[in-house]
């Protein structure tokens, strides 16, 4: 009895020091991460001047909004942000729409190609052609400085190919089969059944695509450098950040100093970096907690490929 009760005490001890050790841990780690991200928004509403000195914590020092005008007030950034909302929900749709259509048809067992097919879109995630040969293949199709460029090649992705295709694997034969003595077609088996049964891979999806989809400012860079009106959030971000840096460059030390003295505040290279990567990130941030869940789902469901 006595030996329970201090095999019990002992594990109680080394259970203690356990969890101790994790939640100190797991706190150091949040603290690491999170510091940053508060960094950067301290910095984007801190004064570029006094930014310069650096020491800038949790909290701005000198607070003021001149970073938000200057970014948020030019027209090309708006007209970007919109092109980026609008690319991003045409790229979401045409991706969902077409890659589960073709999921579908892969999932079915009845269809005896559809592995080897499989097998072919798998091996374009570790083998592609290269940026000259999708640059060719792109201006032979016409699609340079057009709003195609931007949802075309991406209408089917093969990881979430592979994720729909998993999943779809998972819908019970008897629903299908049931679907099929009543008389229903495969489109109408696709779009009555199978489409809201996979509710949870679609949202999964939808994020993966949007995510990818406001981030990306190199297709815009690369096939639609000529047209302003095509031109994206993040492209226009990097041009801005680009001037500014180069303003700074020019920008000499006492004209800084005599703006300190004047009391007049200043945008720095500093600030501004700052400020466009809150600008690029809010939209993701508050799409991204109502999604996360999915989001899970769907990583373990792209660590099961048969």
């Amino acid at each position: 009895m006595k030996s329970k009760i201090k095999l019990r005490r002992k594990f109680s001890a080394e259970s203690l020091i356990f969890h101790t050790f994790n939640y100190v841990f797991l706190a150091l780690l949040c603290i690491a991460m999170l510091y940053p991200i508060i960094n950067t928004i301290a910095v984007s509403f801190n004064d570029g001047l006094d930014a310069v000195r650096g020491g800038i914590g949790l909290w701005p020092r000198t607070f003021t909004l001149d970073n938000y005008r200057t970014v948020l007030g030019m027209h090309t950034i708006l007209d970007a942000f919109w092109m980026s909302v609008y690319r991003t929900v045409v790229q979401v749709v045409t991706n969902i729409v077409v890659t589960s259509m073709l999921a579908f048809a892969l999932s079915r067992r009845e269809f005896k190609p559809g592995r080897p097919i499989a097998l072919i879109f798998v091996l374009t995630m570790y083998f592609n052609a290269g940026l000259i040969p999708n640059f060719i293949l792109i201006q032979s199709l016409g699609m340079v400085n057009t709003f195609a460029v931007y949802w075309v090649p991406t209408m089917i992705s093969a990881f979430n190919l592979i994720i729909m295709r998993t999943y779809m694997r998972t819908i019970p034969e008897a629903l299908l089969e049931s679907a099929r003595l009543d008389g229903a077609s495969d489109f109408r088996t696709y779009l009555q059944i199978v489409m809201p049964l996979s509710k949870p891979v679609l949202a999964t999806v939808a994020l993966f695509v949007a995510v990818g989809a406001w981030n990306t400012w190199f297709d815009a860079f690369i096939y639609n450098s000529g047209a302003q009106h095509l031109s994206v959030l993040q492209y226009e971000l990097q041009r801005v950040l680009a001037s500014a840096m180069m303003q700074g460059q020019q920008s000499s030390q006492s004209s800084q100093a005599a703006q300190a003295g004047m009391g007049l505040s200043m945008v720095t290279p500093q600030t501004i970096r700052a400020t466009i990567t809150v600008v690029a990130a809010v939209p993701i941030l508050i799409v991204y907690p109502f999604l996360q869940r999915y989001f899970v789902h769907g990583v373990q469901l792209g660590g099961v490929k048969e």
